[in-house]
């Protein structure tokens, strides 16, 4: 039996808990996790669609809608807050992911809302300069940009934005660190900026954390990543604003005092 083909679907998730029914409809209905093998040709597990919550008796706060397509289907997700108690009997959300009995747009869901973690940083000389790079792929392509890029695994965003200078630039940075939290304390101020934002109806949400620090370096010790990077260049802040694409880093370069 397949999947519901109705392609409107309902993401009801409260405390780590996530609202999923049978292939009838009923519910809760629990993921396997490691489960590869389950005896039929359709998915056993699914997001319930919004009518189907109405009739469990279910009400809910509407966050937003998402909008992804998934072969030749065009989904729609209300991503929405059970008003109800925490969910006990619900999925945990973390155990969504590891069951192939799971319906793919159940699993796209969940890793839609799941945050995607980039890190930058502002970095001036002494003229009150700030450094940019031209992308040679990726989204931002043949634009200007901060220098910087996913925080890896494990990894402290301020640390990540300094891996990301030398990565991509080939300089070392060393961002203030007044409160030591990624490691010993570092007098002065980092300029961090926490932002979040969703760009585009596909629900992929981003977390920024933007730092800032003082270095002065010439031109000739910057040396782009061949692959990534186009050149480099130091900036007014004017004109640093005029040639920022990226929301985020136009807000960081504002803030700058």
């Amino acid at each position: 039996m397949s999947a519901d083909r109705n392609c409107e679907h309902i993401h009801l998730e409260h405390d780590g808990k996530l609202l999923l029914v049978d292939i009838n409809g009923n519910g809760p209905a629990i993921p396997k996790k490691g489960r590869v093998d389950w005896g039929g040709e359709g998915f056993l597990i699914r997001l319930p669609t919004p009518s189907e919550a109405s009739e469990m008796g279910l009400k809910w706060n509407e966050k937003r809608i998402n909008r992804f397509r998934l072969g030749r289907d065009e989904h729609v997700i209300i991503v929405a807050t059970p008003d109800v108690p925490w969910p006990e009997h619900w999925a945990w959300k973390d155990a969504v992911i590891s069951d192939s009995a799971v319906d793919p747009v159940a699993r796209e869901s969940v890793y839609r809302t799941l945050h995607r973690v980039v890190s930058k940083v502002v970095i001036t000389n002494s003229d009150g300069q700030i450094l940019m790079a031209k992308v040679s792929r990726g989204f931002f392509t043949g634009c200007w940009t901060l220098p910087g890029g996913f925080v890896d695994y494990a990894e402290h965003p301020r640390r990540g934005a300094e891996r990301e200078a030398l990565e991509e630039l080939g300089i070392e940075i060393s961002i203030p660190d007044p409160k030591g939290e990624s490691g010993d304390v570092s007098l002065g101020d980092d300029g961090g900026l926490i932002q979040q934002a969703i760009f585009q109806n596909d629900g992929i949400n981003w977390l920024s954390f933007t730092y800032q620090c003082n270095t002065e370096i010439t031109a000739g010790e910057i040396v782009p990543k061949d692959d990534e990077i186009e050149e480099a260049r130091w900036f007014s802040k004017d004109e640093a604003l005029e040639n920022a694409v990226s929301l985020f880093d136009i807000e960081a370069i504002r803030r700058m005092e």
